[in-house]
């Protein structure tokens, strides 16, 4: 190798990379260009999407249908005095105002259900029949009873089959609904129709009071005492309803049509001087905060579990997914009002737009006659406060509710997140986990919520409730006390739910299970700062 042959071995040299440089900047450039753009992009969609999000039907319903109210169930009576109801799941076409009939589901009907009737202490049975083409469940909601009639996802409804649960009614005068539960398909098969009222009456005229002081509350069926189930839908331009919805929604489907007992645009002519409105928030996601149009005040009278312990005097109340008020309306002869959702009060919490918190809804309009039947005066007390004492707590459980899950864990069916000895009392802690509005939902039991972030609850949260709204930032003490139905042997082995109600949320795996067992057997964690500790479900 001469001096002038360069060293095979010598470092390699590359060429200049000035013009490389240059060219990786200009796609460098071009590709931050392109994330800016984006990301203005979107931020422009999102700043749209929130001036688009607030919707406002007020002043543009026309209430030209009469109000539809569902029909009492017909029942029979056994010879061992159980009362026999049959319900049959069917698909149908229902007029919601569009172009084109709208495909339904219902109970012995095109939508909804009847409204199913029972005293405390008698035996019922509903024979279900499931005729929609799909696996379903039916829930009691609000209802105490065995867990195995509970018609949680456990209890499951195929095709052409029929259920038949029975348990006593064994809990005080309340309005109770009844809607589907299988899991991951809740949302679809309410917002289809599915869903209806099951009212339990105290031993006596159906409406008495739980005390003998005063008169009876107005209870005459359809007349002075209506259910109001009360839902949002969207429509597609055929007709179809919308079972997707917006994905920067952070609870769920929305709709702009508002049903009343599967009414659009409704109108009640009112007959008496004091009428009794059964409302039932049987929405899939959306919050309503029920007033009225002249800001009249009404009577609040009863809550999920049954009746408060004296009238309250409201001018709005808000209600959840699932969620039940009982108020009584005094109007006068001739007189005309609205009763509308307003956007969601401060004193409740900061509102979200995206959640519909900012909506403005007419829902139904109250027309009351020329001459009115005159009504008794509200009774002065109505029922015993809820007697849960936080001091007899056996243990304080931990529940953070996200869209997605509890606790950090979704759903799962073959898991026990929670094990509660029968008849102790627990404090449960709910709060929000991811920023989006909740509520929590316990199955069997009615419970007594303690406080709101601290502060005394309002006087639509005083009395019995099965759901209750978790506001983020906000967390809600609950005292819940778990009195075993009778003849429940199986509850150990069998798990009752909670769950988020805004339905996409537990339909992606917020909920959770617990199991109640004998007493003497022991809950499942002694420590009771921790959170519920989920243990595998046995099977005997």
């Amino acid at each position: 190798m001469t001096p002038s042959e360069p060293s095979p071995y010598a470092p390699y040299a590359p060429p200049p990379r000035r013009r490389r440089r240059r060219g990786v900047l200009i796609v460098l450039g071009g590709v931050v260009s392109l994330a800016v753009l984006a990301v203005g992009g979107f931020a422009v969609f999102i700043a749209v999407s929130l001036l688009n999000a607030k919707v406002d039907t007020v002043g543009t319903v026309d209430f030209d249908r009469p109000l539809a109210v569902p029909p009492l169930a017909e029942s029979r009576v056994e010879a061992d005095g159980t009362r026999v109801f049959a319900l049959r799941m069917q698909e149908g076409e229902s007029d919601f105002g569009a172009p084109r009939p709208t495909p339904t589901w219902g109970f012995d009907g095109d939508f909804l259900g009847p409204t199913l009737r029972a005293t405390r202490g008698e035996k019922v049975r509903v024979e279900v029949t499931n005729d929609v083409g799909e696996t379903s469940t039916v829930h009691w909601h609000g209802m105490h009873l065995p867990p195995a009639m509970d018609g949680g996802p456990h209890q499951a409804i195929a095709p052409g089959t029929t259920w038949k649960p029975h348990w006593t009614i064994d809990q005080p005068a309340a309005t109770l609904w009844y809607h589907p539960h299988p899991h991951g398909e809740t949302a679809a098969h309410v917002r289809r129709g599915l869903a209806g009222m099951f009212v339990l009456d105290d031993a006596g005229s159906p409406g008495t009071t739980s005390t003998d002081d005063g008169p009876a509350l107005p209870h005459t069926y359809g007349v002075d005492d209506v259910p109001l189930i009360v839902q949002d839908v969207q429509l597609e331009d055929d007709g179809r309803l919308d079972e997707n919805g917006s994905f920067l929604s952070p609870v769920g489907l929305l709709g702009d049509t508002i049903l009343v007992n599967g009414t659009p645009g409704p109108y009640d002519e009112v007959t008496a001087e004091r009428t009794r409105y059964r409302l039932l928030n049987a929405s899939s996601a959306r919050t309503f905060t029920f007033t009225f149009s002249d800001r009249r005040s009404f009577a609040l009278v009863g809550t999920d579990g049954g009746l408060v312990e004296q009238p309250s005097q409201l001018e709005e109340i808000v209600l959840t997914p699932g969620e039940r008020a009982e108020i009584v309306v005094t109007m006068e002869p001739g007189e005309r009002t609205v009763l509308r959702s307003a956007p969601l009060p401060e004193r409740v919490a900061d509102s979200n737009r995206l959640a519909g918190d900012d909506d403005h809804l007419d829902v139904l309009e109250l027309r009351a006659a020329d001459r009115l039947t005159p009504s008794a005066p509200l009774p002065r007390r109505l029922a015993p406060a809820p007697d849960v004492d936080p001091d007899d707590a056996v243990r304080t459980r931990a529940f953070a509710v996200s869209s997605q899950a509890i606790n950090g864990l979704e759903m799962d069916m073959s898991r026990i997140d929670a094990q509660v000895e029968a008849g102790t009392t627990e404090i449960w802690e709910l709060s929000a986990r991811d920023g989006s509005p909740h509520n929590f939902h316990v199955h069997d039991v009615q419970f007594q919520v303690l406080d709101v972030d601290g502060e005394e609850p309002s006087p639509d949260q005083r009395g019995w409730k099965d759901t209750v709204s978790v506001r983020p930032g906000k967390q809600v003490r609950v005292a819940l006390r778990f009195d075993l139905p009778a003849g429940t042997d199986e509850a150990a082995d069998t798990p009752y739910m909670f769950h988020c109600h805004l339905l996409r949320h537990e339909d992606a795996g917020a909920m959770g299970q617990f199991v109640v067992v004998p007493a003497g057997r022991g809950s499942d964690t002694p420590d009771a700062s921790d959170e519920a500790s989920p243990t595998p479900r046995h099977h005997h």
